[in-house]
């Protein structure tokens, strides 16, 4: 059967030895050089508006309440900070407009925002050609390494493929619904999976993909498709790469047509407690999500944080999410990394980041590699009634984020590391050559 520990997908060798090879930075802040400008400026690039509002208007919420926790504790470098919040309205040209507007207009020191890989993907040139700085906080494909971005969602190997193992090894499934909406990320993900379950022995007829638009509602046909696919005598299950609000029409359609998590189980990689939060819950409980921290956590650093969140929001209702989570590992790395720089400066604060280490809500502490992911734990955890999910199971340790593929034939034998004197986000390991920026 499939590797177990899920620890396969990720080059276990070299990935390990560079965050073994990590200082722990806990550097104290010190004062900053005189400045003219009263305020360090944050910019905050989510969707308010549009299909990905669902999603994003929450890390817009968790933002705004970090940067005014900092501010209670004297802010950074002396300066307190100042949120610049804009909306690209789940436009993906807009997301590269706003960027430059707070990097060239506002002079926000980073930004923190996306979610689509497809809006990560229109920012990019903006962030490498202003050489500004962006925090990515979301599950994403992988096949990207860029100096200016910190990827603090999960890796495919933080995500993907440990949810395929679960289900291969936990529910016996032999047969893949792989669902996604029709961009970049879902499109890289499965490619990925299908490459790793033939790798497995899974054959092609017993893959199923199929991918809708965003903001797609009549999903009847394609759970029906699902509900067919399903009924040829071996386990079947769905591994959901939907985005947004088309999660709601297709988890109320499997309901209307009586997919039970007993028969077809959905393990989600974009579904939340926030996209739950919109749900009737009933129909979906047993299906699974995938990823590196849940609202139930049990922790002391995780209650302190509900707390925190639900005082902010003046809302004891209001849930929390694995992207806030990522927000919150990466607006404290980032602090940390501008008082160990002393300066605000781009390139000082890149160079300060490698080697970071700050607490996560699941217990232990997620450091900053030098390809520019995080270690983390994965999760696997089951929707409850309530909306919340109980982890069934969860890696004994953190897990390093692998920028390129072990089973994609272009990505095999990449690695990056942003450090001189490397500074490269493709390098060869074959060939001893930096394929270009990696991005």
């Amino acid at each position: 059967m499939f590797k177990t520990g899920f620890q396969s997908g990720f080059k276990t060798g070299r990935t390990l030895a560079a965050a073994a090879g990590l200082a722990v930075t806990f550097a104290a802040g010190f004062a900053a050089p005189a400045s003219a400008q009263d305020t360090i400026k944050v910019g905050i690039l989510h969707s308010l508006s549009g299909t990905m509002a669902i999603s994003e208007t929450t890390l817009k919420d968790v933002m705004l309440m970090l940067i005014e926790e900092q501010n209670k504790k004297g802010g950074v470098l002396g300066k307190k900070l100042e949120p610049v919040v804009v909306d690209p309205a789940s436009n993906w040209p807009l997301f590269a407009e706003k960027a430059r507007e707070l990097v060239s207009k506002d002079k926000v020191a980073a930004v923190f925002g996306c979610w689509t890989s497809v809006s990560r993907k229109s920012v990019l040139p903006v962030f490498e050609e202003l050489n500004s700085i962006l925090f990515y906080p979301v599950q994403y494909e992988g096949e990207e390494s860029s100096r200016n971005v910190f990827y603090t969602g999960a890796a495919p190997n933080q995500q993907a493929i440990p949810a395929v193992d679960y289900l291969a090894e936990k529910e016996g499934v032999q047969r893949w619904v792989l669902a996604g909406t029709d961009y970049v990320y879902p499109r890289t993900t499965n490619k990925i999976l299908e490459t790793y379950l033939k790798s497995k022995g899974v054959k092609s007829e017993d893959i199923m993909i199929n991918y809708t638009p965003f903001g797609h509602s009549d999903w009847q046909n394609i759970v029906a498709d699902i509900k067919k696919f399903g009924s040829a005598g071996k386990k079947t299950a769905v591994v959901s790469t939907i985005n947004g609000d088309a999660n709601v029409p297709f988890y109320k359609e499997l309901g209307n047509q009586g997919v039970k998590a007993q028969d077809i189980p959905v393990v989600a990689f974009s579904v939340g407690e926030e996209e739950l939060a919109g749900i009737d819950t009933k129909p979906l409980v047993g299906h699974l999500a995938a990823w590196n921290y849940f609202m139930s956590v049990d922790t002391p650093e995780n209650s302190d944080f509900i707390k925190k969140w639900q005082a902010f929001t003046k809302n004891d209702k209001r849930v929390t999410n694995d992207p806030m989570e990522a927000h919150y590992i990466g607006f404290n790395m980032w602090v940390k990394a501008v008082e160990k720089a002393g300066t605000t400066d781009s390139n000082a604060v890149i160079d300060s980041l490698v080697g970071v280490a700050v607490p996560n809500l699941t217990g232990g502490y997620s450091a900053m590699l030098p390809n520019h992911h995080i270690t983390k734990p994965v999760l696997i955890g089951e929707v409850q009634e309530n909306g919340q999910f109980e982890t069934v199971s969860k890696t004994p340790g953190l897990v390093a984020g692998d920028e390129w593929s072990d089973f994609l034939p272009d990505s095999k034998d990449l690695i990056s590391d942003w450090r001189a004197p490397m500074s490269c986000g493709n390098f060869n390991v074959k060939t001893g050559k930096c394929g270009g920026k990696g991005s």
